[in-house]
């Protein structure tokens, strides 16, 4: 069952996560900290980068360029993130973040990353362009609140497939990302997924980021 989620109309003293569409993100968090998720669509570009994440080099994941940035802001590719067969964890500002496996017949494993992000209590799983994988059993006993799947069906899994992960991973909440090329977002495609505790975060959507 597909359900919304209470948004972000009082954001002040709490993390929080804006949809921009397709796979992109922007995480702020308690303290003000901004992270960057896979720029590329949507608005929302306003705010000064601290960090930006990079799942993979594909163009539709890796705009770097539309963000703004200062000498200071830090930038994680997959190629930092999976140096030497190495999946690395980064920690900055209080976050935690640690690199996990993603990829399927389009996308190498050894050039894209998935990442767990910890901010302000709450666990993410940004899976980046992925199907399952062999990782994904273990992240069931890791207690995700929200985890960000792919939904496509053409260069990642498609929804029946982000079902069935999500009931190995069990997250809390799932919300479907990357559901049609081209689109920033696909209401057909994402009530196609089954999951419980999916939720329907539409672009421009601006979330709390809480533990239920």
């Amino acid at each position: 069952m597909m359900r919304s989620l209470r948004k972000g109309y009082n954001l002040i003293g709490m993390a929080n996560l804006l949809y921009q569409g397709h796979s992109s993100l922007r995480i702020t968090t308690r303290e003000g900290k901004v992270i960057y998720v896979d720029p590329f669509a949507g608005d929302g570009y306003t705010k000064m980068a601290d960090l930006i994440l990079i799942t993979h080099e594909h163009y539709d994941h890796n705009r770097v360029d539309l963000v703004p940035q200062t000498a200071r802001t830090i930038i994680i590719r997959a190629a930092d993130a999976l140096s030497g067969g190495i999946y690395r964890n980064f920690d900055y500002f209080g976050c935690h973040i640690e690199a996990v496996p993603a990829y399927n017949e389009h996308h190498d494993k050894r050039e894209c990353v998935g990442y767990l992000v910890d901010v302000d209590g709450v666990r993410l799983y940004l899976a980046g362009d992925t199907s399952y994988t062999d990782y994904m059993p273990t992240l069931s006993t890791m207690n995700i609140d929200y985890a960000f799947l792919p939904i496509d069906g053409i260069y990642n899994m498609g929804p029946e497939e982000a079902t069935r992960c999500a009931n190995i991973i069990k997250p809390k909440h799932l919300i479907p990302v990357h559901m049609k090329p081209g689109m920033l977002w696909d209401y057909h495609q994402c009530m196609k997924v089954t999951y419980g505790g999916s939720l329907l975060v539409k672009p421009g959507d601006e979330i709390f980021l809480e533990r239920d």
